[in-house]
């Protein structure tokens, strides 16, 4: 699954919509440019920044973390 599956999964999960989201952080950061068009066309470029991925999760109560596999190396 690519992020952007994902991301739209865990939003639909959390009962809100993309546009939701966005006005939220947009309101929230007073960013103008956080826009659901905006962050769409980002992810389908494969360009959005792990800023705004994370402003994206915290929405939605999620947020990311970084585990080691559990292989020995």
């Amino acid at each position: 699954m690519d992020i952007r599956s994902e991301i739209k999964y865990l939003i639909a999960k959390s009962g809100k919509s993309l546009k939701e989201v966005c006005k939220n952080i947009s309101e929230r950061t007073n960013n103008a440019k956080f826009t659901s068009n905006n962050i769409s066309t980002k992810f389908s470029r494969k360009t959005i920044r792990y800023e705004e991925l994370e402003l994206i999760l915290s929405e939605i109560g999620y947020h990311i973390e970084f585990v080691k596999n559990s292989k020995s190396e």
